[in-house]
């Protein structure tokens, strides 16, 4: 899409339609200048260079996100953040979706939101600061048996006297070679406990995954043989309100990443139907191309609505979560339809590397895959809906 229409809609469109709808200034503001910023940093050429690096994202583009204050937004202003909600955080992660844009801003969201539930004084006070200017923080969750149960934990944690012994593996764990603290879930006493972990704790201990999505960088974290000090775990006693909010946190932000990704690649599918032209004439005029667009696009729509829906209502008890859970249903449905429809119009070109669509196929897999696909939200939201 040319970019003086880019800018039209975003500063635009997207201006009214989120004001008419209610929408924070914050949220409006945030999401004008995330537009200009992600599409200027994240160009799909930088996107594939980044790809095969080391580290995975630019280092200099996360610094200026820090100096933006996107790292501060969800942190409270008593701990040096800027003391908004992630309802103000989604605009932002929506343009990065768009742009495929590779950086530790989701993980680094997540972590401090644990650090702000189950955090003691001491470890609020000593991280939230450092978070909010930039340091880089993840979550270790995920094990081998794939469940999004955030609760059923296989990794134990025992103590004796000061000391926490640990062990088991975990999985997906997003950015952790750059990663200040690592915030990892054990079972202590049978019941679930959250640990947090420096970078010299976890030095040599992770292990580079090959996951389906090549813009992210994952890894498996031992932790068979790790001794931290007791004041390493977080507060036992809020774990599951812990777990719990980490979850819909989580989803939310997921949410606006397809969705940002969904907009991406329908954009991407339009230029080609446009200009692209077989047997002599312009392929998006054929009705089999249009009619599956169109369907795309009005799927987008409505993720979107259940998208800023769920940011504006996610601190509401009982609603927040119906409201999140819809959104990550319908993003994943409806990012994963785009980006395969994508695929098939560009017929044999779509199944090589070089197809951009085929990189959204890839991260509407991979975020399906982390804490829970559509068909996991829709089991969840049944007994939320019909009590």
């Amino acid at each position: 899409m040319p970019r003086a229409i880019e800018d039209a809609e975003a500063r635009g469109e997207n201006d009214m339609q989120m004001a008419g709808l209610g929408y924070s200034e914050e949220q409006i503001e945030l999401l004008d200048v995330a537009t200009s910023f992600c599409r200027d940093k994240s160009p799909i050429a930088r996107v594939r260079k980044l790809m095969d690096s080391d580290l995975g994202y630019d280092a200099d583009v996360w610094a200026e996100m820090a100096a933006l204050g996107w790292t501060a937004i969800a942190i409270p202003e008593a701990h040096g953040g800027v003391g908004l909600s992630l309802a103000e955080v989604v605009p932002v992660v929506e343009q990065m979706g768009r742009h495929l844009m590779a950086s530790p801003l989701v993980s680094s969201t997540l972590a401090a939101q644990a650090l702000i539930i189950g955090g003691s004084e001491q470890q609020t006070a000593h991280w939230l600061p450092k978070l909010a200017e930039g340091a880089i923080g993840t979550l270790a969750l995920s094990e081998a048996h794939g469940d999004w149960d955030l609760q059923n934990i296989t990794a134990t944690a025992t103590v004796e006297g000061d000391a926490v012994h640990l062990s088991g593996e975990k999985l997906f764990v997003a950015w952790a070679q750059t990663a200040d603290i690592v915030v990892a879930s054990v079972m202590l006493d049978g019941r679930p406990a959250l640990v947090l972990l420096t970078a010299a704790d976890v030095a040599g201990r992770l292990r580079r995954e090959a996951i389906i999505d090549e813009t992210r960088r994952s890894f498996a974290l031992s932790l068979n043989g790790l001794v931290v000090s007791r004041a390493a775990l977080l507060e036992i006693a809020r774990t599951s309100s812990t777990l719990s909010h980490i979850e819909q946190a989580a989803n939310l932000l997921q949410s606006a990443e397809m969705c940002g990704g969904s907009q991406s690649v329908i954009d991407y599918t339009v230029s080609y139907l446009q200009t692209r032209k077989q047997f002599g004439k312009i392929i998006g005029e054929y009705q089999a191309l249009k009619h599956p667009t169109v369907d795309a696009y009005v799927e987008y729509e409505k993720a979107r609505s259940h998208l800023y829906s769920a940011a504006n209502s996610f601190s509401d008890q009982g609603v927040g979560e119906i409201a999140v859970r819809m959104a990550k249903a319908a993003a994943d449905a409806t990012y994963s339809f785009a980006a395969d429809r994508a695929i098939q119009f560009h017929g044999g070109f779509g199944f090589t590397h070089d197809c951009d669509a085929g990189l959204h196929r890839r991260a509407a897999i991979f975020q399906a895959s982390q804490f829970g696909d559509a068909a996991w939200q829709r089991f969840k939201l049944a007994p939320l809906l019909l009590g």
